[in-house]
């Protein structure tokens, strides 16, 4: 699920709207906000993305149904729209006619009585029902940051109007699933309990970090004179900044390893952080473009000499 509005408005079209309308709406949108034409304007994207999440639902007929009937539920992983149907009866009736199961008044269907339990029933009494069903799952999907999840540590959201607090374990990845139990919809009868929640973890991009298996990539700044020099530099990780030492003469894209600071996840030996050195060009001014000049003037060697294909 990618988007709370509605997946009309997010077309501009109103729910009677016919395949035609849908795909002719979509391709303007697309047409519009395509990442190609708007390079540097995230909202764009994320329109864009919406747009598409819509037209993949409605353009598609049974996504469509289902979507019409349940909403955005109806689009989750697992999401059965069967067991969905016989909960909202039962709910239903339960509003109608709350007294009976107490033995107020009201219609009683037989097959609300046993509609709570899971084992086989014989009407003669042979064997009961002994074990009460659970209530459905219910999913939800929570966004957290890059240093979060390789850290781990414990989120609140809201589900259903509850608050509910979640401990996401270090080295979440994108697309992780976490099961907590009892926190999905009620039971369909007194005291049966409820269904778990299942959670589906985002994890936002980091500007200068990026994730591979257990292993964590930085690509770093460092200035001309580092580079040239070498020197003793500040290395942000995981638990704490290091000091690395740049060898003298480090060029761009040169890279070391930190042993043991990359993910850690439980009972197993943390990954390593790669660290990319990269060249940072000083800011331009009359003083720098004076010694560069001049560098350039005394340097005749060829960086790319011998490079062919």
């Amino acid at each position: 699920m990618m988007s709370g509005r509605d997946l009309y408005s997010v077309l501009g079209l109103s729910r009677e709207a016919d395949s035609d309308a849908i795909r002719k709406s979509f391709r303007k949108l697309a047409k519009e906000l395509h990442p190609d034409r708007n390079p540097n304007n995230p909202e764009a994207e994320a329109r864009f993305k919406e747009a598409s999440h819509a037209f993949d639902v409605l353009g598609d007929p049974k996504k469509r149904k289902l979507y019409d009937e349940f909403g955005e539920d109806a689009l989750r992983d697992g999401f059965d729209p069967d067991r969905h149907r016989r909960q909202r009866d039962w709910t239903q009736r339960q509003s109608r006619y709350p007294g009976r199961n107490t033995g107020g008044g009201g219609q009683i269907n037989v097959e609300d009585l046993f509609s709570g339990f899971t084992d086989s029933f014989d009407i003669f009494g042979a064997r009961s029902r002994k074990q009460k069903s659970r209530g459905i799952d219910l999913e939800s999907e929570l966004t957290i940051d890059f240093a979060d999840a390789i850290r781990g540590g414990v989120f609140n959201l809201i589900v259903e109007r509850k608050n509910v607090q979640v401990r996401i374990p270090p080295g979440a990845e994108e697309g992780s699933r976490l099961r907590v139990p009892e926190h999905g919809g009620p039971g369909p009868s007194a005291g049966s309990p409820p269904g778990d929640l299942v959670l589906t973890i985002h994890v936002s991009p980091h500007s200068h970090f990026r994730r591979e298996e257990n292993d964590l990539h930085l690509t770093l700044p460092i200035t001309v004179g580092e580079a040239y020099q070498g020197g003793k530099i500040r290395v942000p990780t995981v638990d704490g900044a290091v000091t690395l030492k740049v060898p003298a003469g480090t060029s761009s894209g040169t890279v070391m390893r930190v042993r043991g600071k990359g993910v850690a996840l439980k009972d197993k030996e943390p990954g390593d952080l790669y660290v990319h050195f990269m060249i940072a060009v000083p800011k331009e001014s009359a003083e720098v473009t004076k010694h560069i000049e001049a560098i350039a003037a005394k340097d005749t060697s060829d960086p790319r000499e011998g490079i062919e294909l």
